[in-house]
């Protein structure tokens, strides 16, 4: 129908206006109907969120979008717009998308007056019919409603009592399109105000002016509960006229959280061709986010964000590209040492309470990678605190005895894959311990040696120390007498 040109034309092609929630309802249901996928990319809400949008979208409902940072409520808005038509007519230069079978303005009503069935006609693409604000304190009522313009009215040499001289503001300009308002709390109460009518009625008014404006809008709101405490609160009466109020949640298993860091981090070919990342390690990265949102020095009302583990997966396919273009390697593996890059996007992504605020946000880093290598050593490894019943030989016993010995083994961060592999083989009992118990063999086992180490330092079994690019593992009894000794030298 993009073809038709002028108002006549679109009455005879029987074109029929619909509201904009009957537009998102009709093709919701075609698309419910066709088993069509609606949310595209949009993963762990297929039975809790998306569901009650999409009642809310039969409903026709104006919907409030409630979580914590992180959770996709934006992006699930801007999907939104997937449920509108292609294309829409609008009254050729309308400034508010006038409907040229039902003109809203003085503007669009004057052009059909004037032109009738003549009237040009535009078609506009449903990607301009989306219009996003984030919400901040100095958002004013001109900002989102509209104000009168001294410079029109000195122009077109009109009376300030003409609406001819009122500049619209987003709302408004909005008829006939999504219009989403990110983090409403942020509003301040007097403009939140201003958006009852709105809602309620459709009108609008601007400085005084009789306009009666039967604005055909789709309000999205964003809001994340810690705003209602920490900088501001949507205002009861608003709230109240929000039809739908539907709550988001982080991703409630690993699988689906490593399903949303794959999809979502952003690697370069040559970084997905050249660096493998282990199944282990995926994980692993995972449970540091899980053990983020229950520690107890992170501020679980502010939550730990999702880009948390998509910054650092990104971050840890560098560390490991950056290892293997400085040794001129072809290939890299991605290792727990790597984690070492992970630091800075666990760091900038973890609002601390006054205990991690002690600790430091290093401290608190350090400290979540360790619970979380701790978890992945127990999955695959038995408790060496507590031993099977009937299991006599010590499973670490080989590997007790050769730290108790004096050796040591030092893991650099940027090793090449030879010296890597020769310091983990060089530890006696390792490589059988790993593949007795997990049933590998080559160069899949380096991965799990490696776990063992740092999980072994994470329940007191050795000593790990971290000197700038090293890893040092040795014996924790060691450790002790070298502080024994040092103490006695102090004395002397």
């Amino acid at each position: 129908m993009t073809d038709i040109t002028t108002l006549g034309e679109l009455k005879k092609s029987g074109y029929r206006s619909r509201s904009i929630k009957e537009e998102l309802r009709e093709n919701l249901i075609r698309k419910l109907q066709a088993k069509e996928k609606i949310f595209e990319g949009i993963v762990g809400f297929d039975d809790t969120v998306l569901p009650d949008i999409e009642r809310a979208v039969l409903s026709r409902h104006n919907i409030l979008l409630l979580g914590l940072r992180g959770q996709a409520k934006t992006r699930i808005a801007r999907m939104l717009v997937h449920l509108l038509d292609e294309h829409m007519p609008i009254i050729a230069g309308s400034e508010l998308h006038d409907d040229p079978l039902s003109p809203m303005s003085r503007q669009g009503k004057d052009i059909v007056a004037e032109k009738g069935d003549d009237t040009p006609i535009e078609w506009i693409h449903r990607e301009e019919r989306y219009v996003e604000k984030l919400a901040t304190p100095d958002v004013s009522v001109a900002d989102l409603i509209g104000d009168v313009d001294p410079i029109k009215a000195a122009s077109m040499k009109l009376a300030y009592s003409d609406e001819r001289v009122i500049h619209f503001g987003l709302v408004p300009r909005s008829h006939r399109s999504i219009f989403v308002i990110n983090e409403l709390p942020d509003l301040q109460p007097r403009i939140q105000v201003s958006l009852f009518n709105i809602l309620q009625e459709g009108d609008i008014q601007i400085r005084g002016f009789k306009l009666r404006l039967p604005l055909d809008i789709q309000f999205v709101f964003t809001a994340n509960p810690e705003d209602y405490t920490n900088r501001g609160s949507i205002i009861t009466p608003l709230k109240d006229r929000i039809e739908s109020q539907i709550l988001t949640h982080y991703p409630k298993t690993i699988d689906i959280a490593r399903q949303i860091t794959t999809q979502e981090a952003k690697l370069t070919p040559e970084q997905r061709e050249k660096v493998e990342v282990p199944d282990l390690l995926q994980i692993l990265l995972e449970q540091i986010a899980f053990e983020a949102r229950d520690s107890e020095y992170i501020d679980e009302k502010s939550g730990v964000s999702a880009r948390l583990t998509i910054s650092g997966y990104e971050n840890l396919v560098s560390t490991a590209e950056r290892r293997m273009l400085i040794n001129r390697e072809d290939k890299a593996q991605v290792r727990l040492t790597d984690f070492w890059g992970v630091v800075p996007a666990i760091t900038g992504k973890v609002e601390l309470v006054y205990e991690g605020e002690q600790e430091g946000p290093y401290g608190v880093a350090v400290n979540l990678m360790g619970s979380a290598i701790k978890k992945a050593f127990l999955d695959h490894f038995p408790n060496p605190d507590k031993l099977k019943k009937g299991e006599e030989r010590d499973p670490y016993g080989t590997l007790r005895a050769w730290f108790s010995g004096g050796n040591e083994v030092e893991l650099l961060n940027d090793a090449s894959e030879k010296d890597y592999r020769k310091a983990l083989d060089e530890v006696a009992g390792l490589r059988k311990l790993v593949e007795s118990r997990l049933q590998v063999k080559g160069e899949e086992a380096y991965i799990f040696m490696e776990l063992v180490l740092h999980g072994l330092a994470e329940v007191n079994v050795v000593n790990k120390e971290v000197m700038e690019s090293t890893f040092s593992f040795r014996d924790i009894l060691a450790n002790m007498l070298d502080d024994d000794l040092f103490d006695d030298d102090y004395d002397n």
